[in-house]
Parts: C-alpha cells; structure tokens; sequence
C-alpha cells in the first residue's frame, strides 16, 4: 500500500512541477506543496506576506516530500518529520517545524451528543476491527448516553499524510498491539475501515455515513461542524482538541533533536490540560537553492509575524514554543544558494 501511495504522490507532485518551474524562475516568487492540513493556514499566510507571492498545492504531506525531494516546488511541507530514509532522497534538505495544532477524532452518530468520551486504546481497538459496534461495552462504559448498536465504520486517509503518521503515532503509544501490527507512517495498512483521500476526503465520508469515525485536524472539524471526541490523557482528564489543551502538550518541550522532529503524543501526567494527540508541522526546504533570499525571507516572516496572524487561532494553529522558534531560525542560517 506505501508503495502506491508514493506513486500516486509522485504523480500528484509531477502535476505541479510546471508550476514549480515556473515559480523558481521568477524572482520573489515561491511555490509549495504538501500537507492538507496547513492549507488552511497558509492561506492566512498568503494574505498577509507581502514581500513576494507564495503559491501552494495541498496535495499530501507524503506527496509535498516527493515533490521537494524532486526540486519540482521550492519548498514542501508535511506533517510527519523525515525518515532517515528520505533525507537521504531529499540531498540535503532541512525541516523546520512552522506551527503547532491537533488532531481530532470527529464520529457520526445519530442522535447522539458532542464529546462522546473514548480512549485510546479503545481507539485502537476500533482500527484494529477488534470493536465494531457502538455499543460496545467499553465504549458504553464511558459514556452515559444510551449507545445504539450501530455499526462503527472507521475511515482512514489513502493517502501519503502527516494526519496519518500523528494519529498513528498515538496509538502506537498506547495500544502494544496496534504498534506491532500496524505502526507509525504517513501511510499504513489499517487492518478495519475505508480510505479516502485528503482531508476533505475523509470529512465527506464521514458526513454520508453514519456510525463513522474518522481522524482529521481541528480546522476541517470546525469548518465542517463535526461532534468529536474526547479523548482520555495520561493524567485521567477526558480532554478536547482546544486552544490550553493543545499548548500543554507542546509545554514538555525542552530539548530539540538535530533533526527537528518532535513528537508530542501522549504526553506525561504532569501536563494535566494536555489533550493527546497534537503535533507539529514542518516546512522541508534544500539547504542549497537558487531561491535561498526569498525562502529565508518568507520562513522568517513564518516563524515571527506569521505565528500570530489574524484567524490562525481560530482553527487552532498555535504559536510554537521559543525553544522551537530559536532552534527553527538557526537551522534556517544554514539555507543557502
């Protein structure tokens, strides 16, 4: 399934090559491409940058990393951090985490209310096809409200996402069984469900299908008035993907690796307010380029003004720690033509 999913990236970024073409040839201008769910952020971005035009595909953080990879866009983005794997197909590029956000859990369920309680192992067990009915004793257990036995469809994404590789990632942490069988990446075989491709794609299959679950981050919840979960942290608190909840996961942040990738699921009991599935995203640029001035530029303004732009809170795009800004900055020293 990778291996199809990488294709299908490599067709879509093949799409936009032209345009990155374009784009590199033009001075003060840049093109992106990649993860769905900074599409709504980026936007905001484009508005208010005013130092050069930004163009940017949301085509999947797994095809953003093959386009940057191919030099076909000026820049990328995505979700997941860098295997080892593909900084070595990326010759010689850096990620820079850029903005902070989580993911949710939304469900359609006639009848019933928000914030239906789950945890993650349960979670798992639902995309393991261990638990396939809504009244479920363990999922009835946590709940007060009167669950039907409605089928539980969970829905997936098909394709290469960060999304996928954040969701993944939590459940690896919490359920043996799920890390063993299914694991962490942007693209995995889950054992139960349906895919469908994008964001906007597993929002629409949710929206025709009740007694589905699905993963998708908080902007496409809110934009699409999904009820979603809450979900049990370390510290026993049912919490939702919110504002605090999202900032106390990042709060553990005290030492950034060499590669900047960082993982903020299932953080440690003392973050009491944290919700447990949060992540950051990150712009992948080549440390060497012909676009170095203006990327610098533009991924500075990212990392400063760009943090608090108007209506970024709104879909919970959260400014990131200093720790991670500072770290940001000096690993964008190193970009050069």
């Amino acid at each position: 399934m990778k291996s199809k999913v990488f294709v299908a990236a490599a067709v879509a970024a093949g799409a936009i090559a032209a345009a990155g073409a374009a784009a590199s040839s033009s001075g003060g201008s840049l093109t992106g491409a990649g993860s769905t769910w900074v599409a709504p952020l980026m936007s905001l971005w484009q508005g208010n940058y005013k130092t050069s035009s930004v163009n940017y595909n949301p085509i999947g953080s797994g095809g953003g990393i093959v386009a940057i990879s191919n030099r076909q866009v000026d820049f990328g983005a995505s979700d997941a951090p860098l295997t080892p794997a593909q900084f070595g197909s990326c010759r010689g590029c850096v990620q820079i985490p850029w903005t902070l956000g989580a993911t949710s859990v939304p469900y359609h369920l006639n009848g019933a209310p928000y914030g239906l309680k789950i945890t993650g192992p349960v979670l798992a067990d639902i995309y393991l096809g261990k638990i396939t009915r809504w009244n479920d004793k363990r999922i009835q257990k946590l709940n007060k409200f009167k669950l039907p036995a409605t089928k539980i469809t969970p829905v997936f994404r098909s394709d290469g996402s960060g999304t996928t590789y954040n969701f993944t990632d939590y459940l690896s942490h919490v359920s043996r069984s799920f890390r063993s069988r299914v694991g962490t990446a942007v693209t995995v075989n889950f054992p139960a469900g349906i895919g469908a491709k994008g964001s906007s794609g597993v929002s629409a299959a949710l929206s025709r299908t009740d007694g589905a679950i699905t993963y998708v981050d908080f902007a496409y919840s809110k934009k699409s008035h999904f009820k979603f979960f809450k979900i049990q942290n370390r510290a026993g608190i049912f919490t939702l993907p919110g504002f605090t909840a999202t900032k106390a996961a990042a709060a553990g942040v005290k030492k950034i690796p060499a590669s900047n990738a960082i993982s903020i699921v299932d953080p440690p009991k003392k973050q009491k307010l944290a919700y447990p599935i949060c992540t950051f995203s990150y712009v992948i640029l080549p440390k060497k380029t012909s676009k170095a001035a203006d990327l610098k530029k533009f991924v500075t303004w990212t990392l400063t003004r760009g943090q608090i732009v108007s209506g970024a809170r709104a879909f919970l795009y959260l400014p990131i720690p200093k720790v991670v800004q500072k770290k940001g900055m000096k690993t964008l020293a190193s970009v050069h033509t």
